[in-house]
């Protein structure tokens, strides 16, 4: 008997016009795995780069990338118990990472979905019952399927790691999905937000977002190239707390932002692959230095009951067919508001 069809995003090799919209067999759950029928993925800056190049990961062609998935547990595999059928699930990023430390596992650390394991930009998913949480009850498929990657990436920075209170400061750097995120956490923490941008649009619109309480700057790169003096003067003169580092390459302008004993979250490499940091800012001023790989699964669950609890909504800029992957590539590209989600057909 024929096995049944479905849709998933194929790479055949690296760049876009290697990446097509395949009909494949769907999977089966095998030993401690269930299905998952994948309601909505979100898109993240690393999904554009696997495409083009592989990120550095030596994959297998055909491949299928995307890590971060919403959806429904409709069969488990024999010894699958965490989940049944018609439970929400989310997936976790660092799959091997549950809790702790992270541990490197034949040579890899977190073993990540989307590359160098297989991605989930399919109608149905087959995987272990241990690299999916349970969705938060408050939020619907495209809202839930931003909290793997940029979500956990801004709570284990500012919660996991950085143990934020009320009064901090929190920089945040551009108004992308871990961004907006950190913002939006640090908000519900009582903490005070700064927002670096290079649009003016962009600025304005998270006034919006926060909320009339909320003791938000906005610094304009354009009119502040020395923007770290900037947030100084913001702070009278006492520097941030917690430094969400976004771009990379010369961290000059972040080590002045910082305060004494200031915690800086490297996380993104928007501008650049490297991270070079003046010596003089960083002894003297005894920050901390943390590198970000999202974060384990425990985490995630504390994310999701977080995010029930202060109702908070992902920002997302724009909702795409599933089929018009190209499309939303080309978005991610240009610099979103957010998220860029895509809607499988229910």
């Amino acid at each position: 008997m024929a096995k049944e069809k479905m849709r998933s995003w194929v790479m055949s090799g690296f760049g876009r016009a290697n990446l097509s919209w395949a009909e494949v067999p769907v999977p089966e759950a095998g030993p401690g795995e269930v299905l998952v029928k994948v309601e909505a993925v979100s898109l993240n800056y690393r999904d554009r780069l696997v495409v083009e190049n592989g990120m550095g990961n030596e994959l297998s062609f055909p491949f299928t990338p995307g890590s971060d998935l919403a959806g429904r547990i409709v069969a488990t595999g024999p010894g699958a118990s965490r989940f049944k059928s018609g439970d929400r699930v989310i997936s976790h990023f660092t799959t091997s990472w549950q809790d702790g430390e992270l541990q490197a596992i034949k040579g890899n650390y977190g073993l990540a979905l989307g590359a160098p394991l297989l991605g989930v930009l399919s109608n149905y998913v087959a995987m272990p019952q241990d690299w999916l949480a349970s969705a938060p009850s408050s939020l619907d498929a495209v809202e839930a399927s931003t909290l793997p990657v940029a979500g956990l990436t801004a709570w284990f920075s500012l919660a996991e790691l950085g143990h934020l209170k009320a009064g901090e400061t929190v920089l945040v750097q551009g108004t992308g999905g871990v961004a907006l995120f950190g913002a939006q956490l640090a908000a519900a923490h009582g903490a005070d937000v700064i927002v670096t941008s290079s649009s003016s649009e962009k600025l304005a619109r998270l006034r919006g977002l926060l909320g009339a309480g909320v003791r938000l700057h906005g610094i304009d790169r354009r009119q502040h190239a020395a923007w770290g003096e900037e947030a100084l003067r913001l702070t009278g003169g006492r520097g941030v707390d917690h430094l969400l580092e976004m771009a990379a390459g010369d961290l000059t302008q972040s080590m002045t932002a910082l305060r004494l004993g200031g915690r800086l979250s490297a996380i993104g490499i928007i501008d650049a692959t490297d991270y070079r940091i003046p010596a003089f800012p960083l002894l003297v001023k005894n920050i901390v230095v943390q590198g970000i790989f999202v974060g384990h699964r425990r985490a995630l669950d504390d994310l999701v009951r977080a995010v029930d609890r202060l109702q908070l909504k992902p920002v997302i800029d724009k909702v795409y067919d599933a089929a018009d992957l190209p499309a939303a590539l080309d978005h991610l590209q240009r610099g979103p508001f957010g998220k860029i989600v895509l809607r499988f057909e229910s």
